[in-house]
C-alpha cells in the first residue's frame, strides 16, 4: 500500500528538502503551500525527476475556512495517512518593546493555529489506522530564545510544548509524535542574517542545510524511530 506524507509549507526551504527525501522513500507527497506557485512547480519537478508522485495544494494553515475543507478532501482520498510534517512557519521580527499586534498574532496563528487546523483531522485518521507520525518543525529558537524573535521564540517554543503533550495523549493508539528544533540553516529566512557573525555561536561553525533536517525527519517517520516520541532532537550544529 502506497504510504502518504503531508508536508505543510513543503514547496520550498526546509520544506521541500523534506518532500524530497520522503518522497525518495516512497512516500506520495501532498505539499501544500501559501501562495508561491513557482516553488510548487519546481517542487514537483524535482520529486516526478527522483520517481515519485506528488500533489501541491494551496491555503493558508492559519485560516479553518481554507484548511479545513482541504485536509478533508485529502484525507478522504488517501487510503492511510502514513506522517504528517507541520513545517509551514514565518518570522516578523522585531524588538517586543516596538512589536505591532500584527507582527505577534501572524506569526503565533500560522505556526499554532496551523498546528491545530491540520493537526486535529490528520489524528483523527491515524486513531482510525491506529498507526501513524507527526514531526513538527521548531527552531533553536523556541529552545534557548532569540532578541528580536519574541514572537517566533513563543510559536517555536509552543510547537515544542504541544508536540510532547499530544504526544503523551496519542502513544497508546500507534501515533508517534516529535518536533525537529533547527538551528542556523541556509533558507531564504537567514538571507538577511549577519551569517559570519553567527558562525561565531556555532561550535561547528557552519550553517546546516535543509536536507540535514529532512534526514532527521525521515529517521522519525520510518520504523527505525519505532520507540521514540515526545521528543526534540536538534539539528543545530551544537548550539544550545
Amino acid at each position: 500500500m502506497e504510504k502518504t506524507a503531508i508536508i505543510t509549507g513543503g514547496t520550498r526551504g526546509i520544506g521541500q528538502a523534506i518532500a524530497i527525501e520522503l518522497a525518495r522513500n516512497g512516500y506520495h507527497i501532498v505539499a501544500t503551500y501559501h501562495s508561491n506557485a513557482d516553488t510548487a512547480r519546481e517542487t514537483t519537478a524535482a520529486i516526478e525527476a527522483i520517481g515519485g508522485t506528488v500533489e501541491t495544494v494551496a491555503f493558508d494553515v492559519a485560516d479553518p475556512d481554507q484548511a479545513g475543507p482541504v485536509i478533508k478532501d485529502i484525507i478522504g482520498r488517501a487510503a492511510t495517512i502514513d506522517a504528517l510534517v507541520n513545517n509551514a512557519g514565518i518570522t516578523a521580527d522585531d524588538l517586543f518593546l516596538t512589536m505591532k499586534p500584527g507582527k505577534w498574532d501572524t506569526v503565533i496563528d500560522v505556526a499554532l493555529k496551523g498546528f491545530y487546523n491540520v493537526t486535529k483531522p490528520v489524528i483523527k485518521k491515524m486513531m482510525r489506522q491506529k498507526s501513524g507520525t507527526v514531526v513538527t518543525i521548531s527552531s533553536v529558537a523556541g529552545v534557548i530564545g532569540n532578541r528580536g524573535q519574541v514572537n517566533y521564540s513563543a510559536a517555536k517554543a509552543g510547537l515544542i510544548g504541544a508536540t510532547k503533550a499530544l504526544a503523551a495523549e496519542v502513544g497508546r493508539l500507534g501515533i508517534r509524535v516529535n518536533a525537529v528544533a533547527p538551528g542556523l540553516i541556509d533558507t531564504e529566512m537567514i538571507r538577511d542574517v549577519p551569517v559570519d557573525a553567527l558562525k561565531q555561536m556555532i561550535p561547528m561553525a557552519r550553517i546546516g542545510r535543509p536536507e540535514e533536517v529532512a534526514r532527521v525527519v525521515r529517521f522519525l517517520c520510518s520504523e527505525d524511530a519505532a520507540y521514540v516520541t515526545g521528543q526534540v532532537i536538534g539539528v543545530n550544529g551544537g548550539m544550545c
